[in-house]
């Protein structure tokens, strides 16, 4: 795709037939700094005069509107419109957009540290909603976004918002070393296959002495749900991106309780079914799901980086 620089990862949709579609998405993974605290930078464009699709659950995402209008409904039927600057937390469940384009939007993944330093509200009380950017960051923002709009392309837009990245972490409030052990024993936990939710319990009571309503608390507060929602997350998360990659259903439907239960659970947080995440995908689902850098489960915390003097 036009603009993707080295180190950029850039996705282009497809109709089924091969048809080019009127959508583009790129992605730029986070230097420096940034990297425990954003997961990666993304600048997508829709040609089209309007689209409708579906949002796996993600993420908490931090999105500037540039160009273009939409509605997003979340999973308890609630609608609420897009905002020039918007922050939404992770999801529970996965929901629906309507867009009226041309349509642009510059956003940005958050891993949970960042989650907590960038925009310090606990993700379970802004789960499945849109929450005004100004009422977070200040008036300063849409100053930002209004020199946003003038810009084409992601690399612009990225060093754009960099400094503003840079004072929000200044001023943040430093990370307890029990959280940070925290969301790298949730990775661990998550990446050892089917995960028990005691296992859970067991690893963070060992090394930090935790007990369950602590740790019950901590999921609530970096990914919007307790223990066990978030292990259903991973699991079906996962179950789709191989799926999308060509497994068959019996690779997939092992952690599962049978073929029902996989294809409930995948439909539920990414709202398509094993048949329809190879048929007719959702372009924005198409590109979370096709490439190893944007999985869910790597999002938590990345592996080599040492959050200790974050």
């Amino acid at each position: 795709m036009r603009g993707a620089a080295e180190g950029q990862v850039a996705v282009a949709a497809h109709g089924r037939a091969g048809e080019r579609r009127p959508f583009e998405i790129q992605f730029q993974p986070s230097t420096g700094r940034l990297i425990p605290h954003v997961e990666s930078f993304y600048l997508a464009h829709i040609a089209a005069p309007s689209i409708e699709g579906v949002e796996r659950v993600d993420l908490g995402q931090w999105r500037f509107c540039l160009d273009g209008t939409g509605q997003v409904t979340f999973p308890d039927g609630t609608s609420e419109a897009t905002l020039p600057v918007m922050v939404n937390g992770p999801g529970t469940a996965h929901w629906t957009y309507r867009l009226q384009g041309p349509f642009r939007c510059f956003g940005l993944s958050l891993r949970g540290i960042g989650w907590r330093a960038l925009i310090g509200l606990p993700a379970d009380q802004v789960a499945d909603r849109l929450v005004d950017g100004a009422e977070i960051f200040g008036p300063e923002v849409l100053e930002l976004h209004r020199d946003l709009c003038q810009l084409e392309t992601l690399e612009e837009m990225v060093a754009a918002v960099e400094p503003l990245l840079m004072r929000r972490l200044e001023v943040a409030r430093r990370i307890p070393p029990a959280h940070i052990a925290f969301l790298r024993i949730v990775r661990e936990w998550a990446a050892s296959g089917d995960p028990t939710i005691d296992s859970l319990y067991e690893a963070m009571a060992a090394e930090t002495g935790m007990g369950q309503r602590q740790v019950q608390r901590l999921c609530k507060e970096y990914f919007a749900g307790p223990p066990n929602h978030l292990r259903r997350k991973f699991r079906a998360i996962g179950a789709a991106m191989r799926i999308y990659q060509g497994a068959s259903l019996a690779e997939v439907v092992v952690p599962f309780a049978d073929q029902s239960h996989m294809i409930n659970e995948i439909k539920h947080f990414t709202g398509q079914t094993p048949g329809s995440l190879r048929d007719g995908i959702d372009p924005v689902l198409a590109a979370t799901l096709e490439n190893e850098k944007f999985h869910f489960l790597p999002d938590v915390i990345p592996e080599t980086v040492d959050l200790g003097g974050r």
